[in-house]
């Protein structure tokens, strides 16, 4: 944003970052849409901003005509009832500090326009839960700058996207179903921190970059209207889903939180089929990397690693640091990539590592070149919102 010097001299402005979760036991569906409010309680990892983050800058300046937002470089439509709503709910609670005489909040640029610019460090839209870590950071920006209280921007960042919530914490977090109508016990809490299971690392492989042709929303509104699975699942399936989940990630127990987080990655993918008309956001690699991970693991008898798919093809692999090197040089050997080196394995480094024959031979599969574009190695580690120095 270029401007005059004059308005430089009154502008406020803040940047932060904010990270992507992926979920474990996943989201889909709403009992409210004007509150997004969840058809069940939902838990999620919140990965590391080195290699997976949104940052956003919040300017506000008594010169600005109207209110305007960047994505990426490109400016969008301000009016999106979801962007209206937190700017709202943020200026809502600004506004009520002021009048009960908060004196350690600056909210003086209340009533000013704001002009933001978001960026993603990886691709937007392409089920690598982008609109989460997005509306996290554009709520924890605009609370810095409008002095809001920390304790208040989980049910304002939920009505921006439901699992925007779960990002503004690190490690392991619940999205709690809640009871009430007007979605005020429906909030995201920390479970574990992000320092609870050092061992734990994930890989994001990434199949495709494009924006997936049936978006989230649109998505479960169909499931919802449709599909006689999910009733069932929020019902009876991921209650106690979630109790186990909690239990196991508490013991440091992977091979049952492998085994967990996959069954519930089906599900899900499942509903979608059970969708009318039916949803597929997994492509033929996706299921090849189904395959790999299942033959993988059969070979060792235990489950070493876990995939998980959002809504999108591609996959989020949880293994733990003692499999990770042999685990990247198999989908080396498998996926065949058309660049070497960092260009391929991104992120945190990764040991190489020699595959015996046998365990070539055994998993037994055809290899698919250029089926996987890249690889992001990352951790389970501080995660939440933070402000940078501008």
């Amino acid at each position: 944003m270029n401007m005059p010097e004059n308005d430089k001299q009154s502008l406020s402005m803040v940047t932060c970052t904010a990270p992507v979760n992926i979920a474990v036991i996943k989201y889909w569906g709403k009992r409210d849409e004007d509150l997004i409010l969840p058809i069940n309680s939902s838990l999620s990892v919140t990965l590391h901003q080195d290699q997976l983050k949104t940052t956003t800058t919040v300017a506000c300046s008594r010169n600005f005509q109207q209110d305007r937002i960047w994505l990426n470089g490109k400016e969008e439509d301000i009016s999106n009832p979801r962007l209206q709503s937190c700017l709202q709910e943020i200026r809502r609670f600004s506004r009520k500090r002021r009048n009960t005489g908060d004196s350690t909040s600056d909210v003086s640029g209340v009533s000013h326009k704001v002009h933001i610019c978001s960026v993603n460090n990886f691709p937007t839209a392409a089920g690598l839960a982008s609109s989460a870590s997005g509306y996290a950071c554009l709520v924890y920006t605009l609370s810095q700058l409008f002095g809001v209280e920390s304790e208040q921007l989980s049910a304002v960042a939920r009505q921006g996207s439901g699992s925007a919530c779960r990002s503004l914490y690190g490690g392991f977090v619940q999205w709690k179903l809640g009871e009430q109508l007007d979605g005020k016990d429906s909030l995201a809490e920390q479970v574990e921190s992000e320092s609870y299971w050092p061992e734990l690392r994930v890989l994001t492989l990434v199949v495709s970059a494009e924006q997936k042709s049936v978006g989230s929303t649109s998505g479960m509104h169909a499931s919802v209207e449709t599909s006689q699975l999910l009733k069932y699942r929020a019902d009876v399936v991921v209650p106690s889903r979630m109790e186990e989940m909690i239990r196991v990630i508490r013991e440091r127990d992977f091979p049952a939180f492998g085994e967990l987080t996959m069954k519930d990655s089906n599900q899900f993918h499942a509903i979608c089929l059970d969708t009318y008309p039916p949803i597929f956001y997994l492509n033929n690699t996706s299921h090849r990397i189904i395959s790999l991970v299942h033959r993988y693991n059969q070979y060792y008898g235990e489950t070493r690693v876990a995939y998980t798919f959002d809504a999108g093809p591609n996959a989020v692999i949880y293994t733990l640091q003692d499999h990770l090197s042999e685990f990247v040089q198999v989908v080396r050997h498998f996926f065949p990539p058309e660049v070497s080196g960092e260009e391929f394995v991104k992120g945190l480094p990764v040991c190489s590592a020699d595959l015996s024959e046998e365990l070539k031979r055994d998993i037994n599969m055809e290899p698919t070149p250029k089926g996987i574009r890249y690889i992001i190695s990352t951790k389970v580690i501080r995660g939440q919102c933070h402000t940078e120095a501008v």
